[in-house]
């Protein structure tokens, strides 16, 4: 299978993988709301191997892996690809898991999850952790690549405590991955302080030197594509992942889009909730949905008192009576 990571413009754009973030609901609005000249690369939300390697684990986290037929459509229509990311510290779990996605789902690559703070999972050296422990960081992404024909990506950050971007990016690039996505931050930092985009180089030069066919990927901080478009420009690199930039502007990956008003916002926020029903119903709760909302419930009058309803909302049928009055008033 050819490799998509070398097919892509440069500079291109990726949407960060998060939790209860980036499931296929949010992924389809996202894709929905772009140009796909501006957005080439979606990701899923993180799966632990171990927990797909068992019977009820599988149940309880085969969720973050759900393609509706709808975003499927939709990412065939505008060609975006789309990366699963696993996450662990078993090399022989990491192989099964990607011999079990490989052959079950229809996605165009894996990601492994070298970069996550969160402090339960580095606890047990897993993500993040793994900066400290390079030969099994090594085996894990080698047991990945032999398990798969799809490319194998890595995202990562620049170290635990301090900077250690040049050491630690040597490491990876020896075992030649696709694609490296590397976030300005270490684990320590979380998402506290600025993204280090002179680190991000840093890593982008070892590329270079060590394993020049490797996609090099910066993330951390970018508000807009005109600025990714410079960053990556600036610091030599072949494209931009986004995060929390996401949340700021639901309408990022169509940046000549003009400023959204309140009905186009409402509508949109009308269009996710009913996705969101369709998609989980009761298998998820309308709490994590409405962590979306205040992306929509904003630039208009009064939108921070509509906020504030529709966080109180208990239910589908009272938020979409919300919407149907504000949208008509």
């Amino acid at each position: 299978m050819p490799n998509f990571w070398q097919q892509l413009p440069k500079p291109f754009f990726a949407l960060a993988p998060m939790e209860d973030v980036t499931d296929t609901v949010f992924r389809e609005v996202v894709a929905g709301m772009s140009d796909p000249q501006f957005l080439q690369v979606l990701y899923t939300e993180f799966a632990s191997v171990d927990g797909l390697n068992h019977p009820v684990g599988k149940k309880n986290v085969g969720h973050r892996l759900l393609v509706s037929d709808s975003e499927r459509a939709l990412l065939k229509e505008k060609n975006i690809k789309l990366v699963v990311q696993i996450w662990g510290k078993n090399p022989e779990l990491f192989a099964k898991i990607a011999r079990e996605i490989t052959a079950e789902y229809d996605c165009d690559g894996i990601d492994v999850n070298m970069g996550c703070p969160v402090k339960k999972v580095v606890k047990n050296g897993c993500c993040s952790a793994l900066i400290d422990q390079p030969e099994l960081a090594k085996e894990i992404i080698l047991a990945t690549k032999e398990a798969t024909h799809l490319p194998v990506s890595v995202k990562t950050r620049t170290g635990i405590r301090a900077h250690e971007t040049e050491r630690w990016i040597t490491t990876v690039m020896e075992t030649k991955p696709a694609a490296v996505i590397l976030h300005g931050r270490t684990q320590k930092q979380q998402s506290d302080g600025l993204a280090d985009w002179d680190e991000i180089a840093k890593g982008a030069a070892v590329r270079n030197l060590v394993s020049p066919d490797t996609v090099f990927i910066g993330n951390g901080d970018v508000s807009s594509v005109a600025q990714g478009i410079e960053l990556a420009a600036k610091h030599g690199l072949d494209g931009i992942m986004v995060g929390r930039g996401i949340f700021h502007n639901p309408w990022f990956f169509l940046p000549n889009h003009p400023a959204p008003e309140k009905k186009e916002r409402l509508s949109r926020l009308l269009f996710h909730t009913q996705l969101f029903e369709k998609t989980w119903g009761s298998k998820k709760s309308i709490n994590i949905l409405k962590r979306f909302y205040k992306i929509y419930t904003s630039e208009f009058t009064d939108a921070s008192k509509l906020r504030v309803q529709l966080m109180d909302a208990r239910s589908y049928e009272e938020i979409y009576r919300i919407l149907q009055y504000e949208m008509e008033n």
